[in-house]
């Protein structure tokens, strides 16, 4: 198996993960940025290693294998970090909305896979418009402290962390939707599938 850039870009993903449970619970007053910096740099290879693949023609199957995974851990890892340090009923709903819709679609991807009908699942413009509001929502929520900035009349508190939680709600949602978006793509299959069974 030859490891593309890409692939490399995908692997540093998922080793991103233990650094940003790591630093999450240091005890120092800027783990919250050094968090916040990990998951946003974790991001950042997300979109590198799908710009790299597409323009230098460098995808490959075991990429395509893992790419989703990784995305899927480094979300999980971050949702759980921050319901755990901030345990209210709301944060705990969305999180279960977001981690709960990505299993089940991944359950339905393999299913159509078998049934040789993948890309009819494929991932949708409401699937990269979740993707972008969830992973602004978990940088916010996960750096926490409210943003000062200074000029000539004062100085404007930023609420990153209340931003961060209307943002993520609004994730949850647009998952909600984007989940039902896959299941509707795929339901022409599924009802063949069970009247031959």
């Amino acid at each position: 198996m030859k490891l593309t850039v890409p692939t490399l870009l995908t692997l540093l993903r998922i080793l991103l993960i233990p650094v940003l449970v790591l630093v999450f619970y240091l005890p120092n007053n800027w783990t919250n940025f050094a968090a916040a910096f990990v998951f946003v740099l974790a991001s950042v290879t997300d979109w590198l290693d799908g710009w790299i693949a597409r323009r230098y023609d460098q995808s490959s199957a075991f990429g395509a294998f893992l790419d989703p995974v990784a995305d899927k851990l480094m979300v999980a890892v971050a949702l759980l970090l921050i319901v755990q340090k901030h345990p209210t009923p709301w944060m705990a709903l969305w999180a279960a909305v977001i981690i709960g819709r990505e299993i089940a679609v991944s359950a339905l991807r393999e299913w159509m896979a078998e049934l040789g009908q993948r890309a009819r699942v494929k991932v949708a413009s409401i699937g990269k418009i979740k993707t972008i509001v969830q992973m602004v929502a978990l940088a916010f929520l996960l750096y926490f402290e409210p943003l000062l900035l200074r000029w000539s009349g004062g100085v404007i508190r930023i609420p990153v962390f209340t931003i961060g939680e209307w943002l993520l709600a609004a994730a949850a949602l647009l998952t909600l939707w984007s989940g039902l978006a896959y299941l509707h793509a795929a339901w022409p299959t599924l009802r063949e599938d069970s009247r031959n069974s």
